[in-house]
């Protein structure tokens, strides 16, 4: 019995993707000179501008020591003049307020941390304390 070889099965059949390749190309070109034509400003709006510069306020750093001392920045101040002095930083007519960090040593007395927490809660300043000591 004499078989014959199917040539179709033998031979490779191939796709010519030359003009596929020439399409992908021109596309990829069209593409890329329309995306650097476009606008990207096509909505035009007016953003709006501060005639001044707007900062948030710099936190207050109250330090209360061992000896009950009480210091604004590096100032030691009296105890009574306390308000007076964070009046001075703490401007009632701002819509911002500064932050009032009480740094207290370990070894001082709660009653002073919560004075000066009351006094800068009641000119409307937030407040965090911090305890520092050696152990």
């Amino acid at each position: 019995m004499g078989l014959r070889k199917n040539k179709l099965r033998d031979e490779h059949s191939e796709v010519d993707t030359g003009p596929l390749n020439d399409i992908l190309f021109i596309l990829l070109m069209f593409f890329l000179m329309i995306s650097t034509l476009a606008n990207p400003n096509v909505i035009k709006m007016s953003v709006p501008k501060a005639k001044s510069d707007t900062k948030q306020k710099q936190s207050v750093v109250v330090s209360v020591d061992k000896d009950k001392n009480i210091f604004v920045g590096s100032k030691k101040i009296m105890p009574d003049s306390l308000e007076s002095v964070l009046r001075k930083y703490i401007n009632e007519g701002d819509s911002i307020k500064p932050a009032v960090v009480i740094n207290a040593d370990s070894v001082s007395q709660w009653g002073e941390i919560v004075r000066v927490m009351k006094v800068a809660r009641k000119l409307g300043a937030s407040t965090s304390a911090t305890v520092t000591g050696t152990e």
